[in-house]
């Protein structure tokens, strides 16, 4: 072959390879992206402010020290709907959720890799919460601990546990709060049946039972997530209060980065650093001032103060692992349905 001939058969084979490269590039996994970045943060129903703040002050630090353009989308919604959603094909590039086993089964799904409870500092949790009771101005039904919502007399307004994350911690909450002060099973499927016959509306996500309370203003109680409640009674002009239970469940919203999304698109540097900047103190701050419990020890103390003490225990004084409990309470026909359906749990 001549020169020209040859010439030319070396670049078709330099395009096949580059082409070749790139492709493998991309099945491996491993996509540079050095144009405007866009990440999704698909979240639990109630951290919306919270979220507000938090992208603020990220956006205006990575840009100063990576001088790349970057945006974050937020998508809010009961946490178990939103799992389904991301399951489903919704491109998050991180997950905020409320409970592990939503988290959790979007790793089932083969969307985010196996460990990745243990790819953060303190199991990939910088805050954690529980629920407390919102009741109305001057607590007139006199609601001081769980036992007092089984009175005839108090309705309460609390979200779907097969949909909201909220839903299943307050049902953990209920139910916890029989157990581990030494009630039976019994005595606590008795309690949550009783309460449950009295929730006159199962909104599907937090915010919605927000509304439900504060704002439609049905029901005597409300139980929520310790955030939520502050937000709520900010917000009512002295119209509703808070009462902290002496005890309560450990609630524990994990965050994540969606593997399969980010190689993808090619942001996994963007969503390490937006996650990894969570356990800042500048952040940890943040979560605080929104009455999420900062994990990072120093900033618990400086902040101790806007937290009342409670007894808070773990979800494994219900069980030996999230799966079993989830299986337990809120698969079908498990406890809450057979509750809620006015059967008898197993």
């Amino acid at each position: 072959m001549d020169g020209p001939v040859l010439r030319k058969v070396g670049v078709l084979l330099l395009v096949s390879y580059l082409g070749f490269a790139a492709w493998w590039v991309i099945a491996a996994g491993v996509v540079r992206n050095d144009g405007p970045v866009e990440l999704l943060n698909v979240a639990c129903d109630p951290t919306r402010e919270l979220w507000r703040d938090l992208n603020a002050r990220f956006l205006d630090k990575y840009q100063r020290e990576f001088g790349q353009p970057l945006s974050i989308r937020q998508s809010h919604g009961g946490s178990g709907s939103q799992a389904r959603a991301v399951i489903d094909g919704l491109d998050a590039d991180v997950v905020t959720l409320a409970l592990f086993t939503d988290t959790d089964a979007i790793r089932k799904a083969g969307r985010i890799d196996e460990n990745w409870e243990n790819k953060l500092p303190n199991r990939s949790l910088p805050y954690v919460s529980t629920i407390v009771i919102v009741v109305r101005k001057g607590n007139p039904k006199v609601i001081r601990d769980w036992p007092d919502l089984l009175r005839d007399d108090v309705s309460v307004i609390t979200p779907n546990p097969k949909t909201s994350g909220n839903g299943k911690w307050s049902f953990l909450a209920l139910w916890g709060a029989v157990v581990t002060r030494g009630g039976s099973d019994e005595e606590a499927r008795h309690a949550v049946t009783s309460i449950y016959r009295r929730v006159p509306v199962l909104d599907p996500a937090a915010r919605g039972a927000t509304m439900t309370f504060a704002q439609k203003k049905i029901g005597d109680a409300h139980l929520t997530w310790e955030n939520e409640a502050h937000l709520e009674v900010q917000e009512a002009n002295g119209e509703l209060e808070i009462v902290y239970p002496p005890v309560s469940v450990l609630a524990e919203p994990h965050v994540a980065i969606v593997d399969a999304v980010v190689k993808r698109k090619g942001t996994k540097a963007a969503a390490e650093a937006y996650m990894k900047y969570l356990y800042t103190d500048e952040a940890q701050r943040i979560i605080a001032s929104h009455h999420y419990r900062p994990t990072n020890p120093a900033i618990q103390r400086e902040t101790v103060d806007r937290f009342p003490p409670i007894q808070l225990f773990p979800v494994r004084a219900l069980g030996p692992e999230w799966d079993a409990i989830n299986k337990r309470f809120f698969a079908e026909g498990g406890v809450f349905d057979q509750i809620y359906l006015g059967g008898r749990a197993k």
